[in-house]
């Protein structure tokens, strides 16, 4: 089982092949940057723990080092300039994005490579990989909300004094301003979020929209985020390569789920060895309805301002 991150020089790349090299499942690792020297650096780091993780492959490259990959991730990315609008950003992201498939296009892959997306705007980079690179709609993934997901997890385990892992709830549509909570389903280990001591229904929005800002106070305290999302992608990439069929916020094609089509945004989805599964169309109440819709709307403002670049 074979793993490429182009990008793995950097904050999230590194961090993602870490929490690969501890999860122990992945039996080759290959670290790819445009800063080659980096990238060498942070294979050798890794290697040297070798001997107190587990039998692995880890080496660095080019793009080229990728072929024959089960998964190749892409956690690329540039940063915000000083008084840069938030569409530059994205369109210089997109245009990075852009020359990495280039570059890919030369690489044999396996044909069951799935290609994961963690690069943001994660939804608009994901409808141009479908849309322009060389793989089936569903072998192309993007992270999605599924950081997103954990992070409300966890604050609200925290303010519930519960265990993070009971929580079931879910962040869909966009990886941004208009995602959406589905507290309707939501449960503590099959417990009704209502129903735990000392529920709140202010102080729980309170959570979840400090959960759309938490990112970025991360950003602000520390410099850049790198565990939680390492951590996050660990958990698709497992889901993939062991075929669990783990049901997962990812970011995929819609083709009518929901009253969406043509954008990429999360939904509950099946992910195993041919990456999505299927989509899953969940029991959700009219406002998460129309939530969801306006964030799919909100993406499709954006993609058409993409997309209209030269």
């Amino acid at each position: 089982m074979k793993v490429s991150v182009i990008g793995g020089g950097g904050r999230v790349g590194s961090n993602t092949l870490y929490a690969l090299q501890m999860g122990g499942i992945v039996k080759e690792l290959v670290v790819i940057d445009v800063a080659r020297e980096l990238a060498e650096g942070e294979a050798l780091d890794l290697r040297h723990g070798a001997s107190l993780s587990a039998p692995q492959i880890i080496t660095a490259g080019g793009t080229d080092a990728a072929e024959g990959s089960d998964i190749v991730i892409i956690t690329a990315g540039l940063r915000r300039k000083p008084d840069e609008s938030r569409l530059d950003l994205i369109n210089r992201n997109v245009s990075l994005f852009r020359s990495i498939l280039s570059d890919l296009r030369q690489v044999r892959l396996s044909e069951h490579t799935v290609l994961l997306v963690v690069s943001n705007p994660v939804d608009i980079l994901t409808y141009l990989a479908v849309k322009e690179f060389t793989l089936p709609p569903h072998q192309v993934i993007g992270l999605g909300t599924v950081l997103d997901t954990a992070r409300f997890r966890s604050l609200l385990a925290e303010y519930f004094g519960v265990a993070a892992t009971d929580l079931k709830v879910l962040i869909l549509g966009e990886h941004g301003d208009s995602m959406v909570p589905v507290w309707s389903s939501a449960t503590a280990n099959g417990v009704p979020l209502q129903s735990l001591p000392g529920y709140d229904p202010a102080k729980v929005q309170e959570i979840f929209e400090f959960t759309k800002k938490s990112g970025a106070e991360v950003i602000r305290l520390k410099g850049g985020a790198g565990y939680a999302v390492g951590l996050a992608i660990r958990e698709v990439v497992h889901a993939i390569l062991l075929d669990t069929r783990q049901i997962l916020p990812v970011s995929t094609l819609q083709t009518g789920l929901y009253g969406i089509s043509d954008v990429c945004l999360s939904v509950p989805t099946i992910v195993g060895r041919r990456g999505m599964i299927q989509q899953i169309e969940m029991k959700l109440t009219e406002e998460e309805l129309q939530g969801l819709r306006r964030s799919a709307q909100a993406l499709q403002e954006t993609l058409s301002q993409v997309l209209a670049q030269p």
